[in-house]
């Protein structure tokens, strides 16, 4: 399903928005267990824009939530590697 382009926008602010969070919250969980250090924080940011920035549909999106499962540690998100999970995922975030 293709985004239109009026909501493209909002879609790609809200997406980042969320999995920057998520990957703080786990750049902070495992800063001292991993030895990460702020440029590989940098450089994930980075990849993390750049891939929602270039999601044109849903599918997209889904494939982005994907690749990124390490983000959805809890039992909940496990729905949203699923298209209608994602779907989901993304009104609650449009809320």
């Amino acid at each position: 399903m293709k985004i239109n382009s009026e909501n493209k926008q909002r879609i790609h602010d809200v997406l980042i928005t969320d999995l920057q969070r998520r990957i703080f919250k786990q750049y902070n969980a495992r800063k001292d267990e991993f030895n990460l250090t702020d440029e590989d924080y940098d450089v994930q940011q980075t990849l993390l824009v750049d891939s929602v920035l270039h999601c044109e549909t849903l599918n997209d999106v889904n494939e982005l939530l994907c690749n990124n499962v390490d983000l959805f540690d809890d039992y909940s998100s496990i729905n949203v590697f699923t298209l209608d999970g994602t779907m989901n995922y993304l009104f609650k975030l449009l809320r």
